[in-house]
């Protein structure tokens, strides 16, 4: 989806961020160092985001005073995609993908919860846009780093990284690129546009 100016009918804003690392994904922060999106300049007041990212993770965020397009993307029944790239330790064999494909049990706040199947990509390159500024990847001589695109319809509390976690593959960098029908497109850390309305 691309970014276009055209966005401000019925006086709905919507707008797509790639939240940097290091930054919270919320406009007031929780101590004086903190980095949050009230830092990147030029975003319009009273928007709030939809869903939220890790401070260590990066990536596509999605902002509006559209509630009821808020609450529809976020429900479980909408069953809106939200895809990342990894980096992760080790090398994912052919097991952990189908652990993963068919649902994996996590903890989440003391409780197992049974993940709905993923869509798992591995990737023979390095991805573009881990090119960008982001967090650093800690290399080690005798672990591999892989690249791979996970897929998930849900949003548990560090959910990717959990998963991830199970299988024996910790995620070194998370990057968020697309949530349903949006798409970070060419943004880059810190940068952000106007889009219309899509679900």
């Amino acid at each position: 989806m691309s970014c276009t100016l055209d966005s401000m009918s019925d006086q709905h804003i919507y707008i797509l961020l790639y939240k940097p690392f290091d930054y919270l994904s919320q406009f007031t922060p929780e101590s004086p160092d903190d980095k949050c999106l009230a830092d990147i300049p030029g975003i319009p007041p009273k928007v709030y985001p939809v869903g939220r990212l890790d401070k260590d993770s990066e990536g596509l965020i999605l902002l509006t005073n559209d509630s009821n397009h808020k609450t529809q993307i976020q429900s479980p029944k909408a069953k809106q995609y939200k895809t990342y790239i990894l980096a992760v330790e080790g090398e994912p064999n052919m097991e952990a993908i189908q652990q993963l494909e068919s649902g994996i049990t996590i903890r989440v706040n003391k409780k197992d919860h049974k993940c709905a199947p993923a869509k798992i990509k591995l990737l023979n390159t390095v991805p573009d846009i881990v090119h960008y500024p982001g967090k650093p990847i800690r290399y080690r001589k005798s672990i591999p780093v892989s690249y791979m695109e996970v897929s998930i319809s849900e949003g548990k509390n560090r959910q990717v990284r959990r998963m991830l976690a199970k299988v024996g593959h910790p995620v070194l960098r998370l990057i968020r690129t697309k949530i349903g029908n949006y798409t970070i497109d060419q943004l880059q850390p810190g940068e952000w546009c106007y889009v219309n309305k899509s679900i």
